[in-house]
C-alpha cells in the first residue's frame, strides 16, 4: 500500500482560509510572515479577511493556496509520501512536499508564474468553461471542430475527473464549444470565474516569463516520484521536472490521466493537503475504492 499526497490548485481558495493554521501554530504564523516579506504585501491580511473578490486576483489566489497546502504539509508528524502530484499550480506544493523545492523558491516562483499569468490574461480577453456528462473523447472532437471550422482557439485544458474536462480558449471559442456540448447532451456547461484562458496557447508569453524564473532557481533531485500533469506518470529527474513545469501552463491538466497512473504504480491512500476538498470529490470519481482523507 502506497500513500500519495495531493495537492489543489487555483479554485479552491475560499475567504478565511488558512487562519486555523495561523492561529494554532507558532510554526505556521513564522512562515505566513516570512511569506509577507518575500512577497513584500500581506498575503495574510487577505487570505485571512479578504473577500472572495479579492482572492480571485491571479497573484494572490495562487500564492495563498501554495502556503495553506505547504503550511499544513509541514504540520503533519512524520509525513513521507511515497509519491506526490498537485492539480496545475499546486505542482508546486508538490514539489516542495517531496524535497525539490525550498518553501522560499517555491513561493517565489508561484508568485512569479501567477503574475506572468496575470500579464498574459490582460493582453487578450480569454475564457474557461467547465464541460460535465460527456466523455472527454467527445469534448475533444468539439473543440477540434470549432477550431477547425471557425478559427477560434479553444482547447481542453483539465482532465479532471471522468465527464468533466474544463476547456479554454477565446471568449467566442468557449462559447461555440458550449452551444455544441449542449446539443451533443452535456449535463452542464458552467463558464468559471478565471481571468483569462489557462492552460492554453494564451499562456505563452507566460511560459517564457517562468522559463527563466525556473532557470535562475535552485532544483534538488526528488526524495520520491512526482506525477506531472504534463505527462501524467511519475518523474524523478529535477531536469525533466522543469521542462514539464513551463510546459504545463500552455498544455492540459492531466489530472484524472495522472490518478489513474498512481493507484496504477501501488497508491491507495491519497492525502489532500490544502484549502477544500475539491480534490477529494475529483479521486473519488475516478476511483471510489481508494481511501481518501485531508489535511486542510
Amino acid at each position: 500500500m502506497k500513500h500519495a499526497y495531493v495537492f489543489p490548485g487555483q479554485g479552491s481558495q475560499f475567504p478565511g482560509m488558512g487562519k486555523n493554521l495561523y492561529d494554532n501554530s507558532a510554526f505556521a504564523k513564522k512562515l505566513f510572515e516570512q511569506a509577507n516579506d518575500i512577497l513584500e504585501f500581506r498575503i495574510s491580511d487577505i487570505m485571512f479577511n479578504g473577500t472572495d473578490d479579492e482572492l480571485l486576483q491571479t497573484y494572490v489566489t495562487q500564492p495563498a493556496i501554495f502556503l495553506h497546502s505547504v503550511i499544513a504539509f509541514k504540520g503533519i508528524e512524520n509525513s513521507k509520501p511515497d509519491m506526490v502530484a498537485g492539480h496545475s499550480q499546486g505542482e508546486f506544493s508538490a514539489l516542495v512536499a517531496n524535497g525539490v523545492l525550498s518553501f522560499e523558491d517555491g513561493l517565489t516562483l508561484v508568485s512569479t508564474r501567477a503574475e506572468a499569468m496575470q500579464h498574459a490574461c490582460e493582453k487578450t480577453p480569454s475564457a474557461m468553461a467547465a464541460i460535465l456528462g460527456l466523455p472527454d473523447a467527445t469534448v475533444e472532437d468539439i473543440c477540434a471542430a470549432v477550431q477547425n471550422e471557425t478559427g477560434e482557439i479553444v482547447v481542453p485544458a483539465n482532465y479532471n475527473c471522468p465527464e468533466q474536462l474544463v476547456i479554454s480558449g477565446s471568449i467566442r471559442g468557449i462559447q461555440l464549444a458550449s452551444e455544441r456540448a449542449k446539443a451533443a447532451g452535456a449535463r452542464k456547461t458552467i463558464p468559471l470565474k478565471v481571468s483569462g484562458a489557462f492552460h492554453s496557447p494564451f499562456m505563452a508569453p507566460a511560459r517564457e516569463e517562468l522559463r527563466e524564473a525556473i532557470e535562475h532557481t535552485t532544483f534538488y533531485n526528488p526524495t520520491c516520484p512526482v506525477y506531472q500533469n504534463v505527462v501524467a506518470k511519475a518523474v524523478v529527474s529535477k531536469d525533466e521536472i522543469k521542462k514539464n513545469l513551463i510546459e504545463q501552463l500552455t498544455e492540459p491538466v492531466r489530472w484524472t490521466q495522472s490518478v489513474r497512473a498512481m493507484i496504477a504504480d501501488g497508491a491507495s491512500h491519497f492525502t489532500e493537503v490544502g484549502p477544500g476538498k475539491v480534490l477529494h470529490k475529483l479521486i473519488h470519481k475516478i476511483d471510489h475504492d481508494v481511501i481518501m482523507d485531508g489535511v486542510h
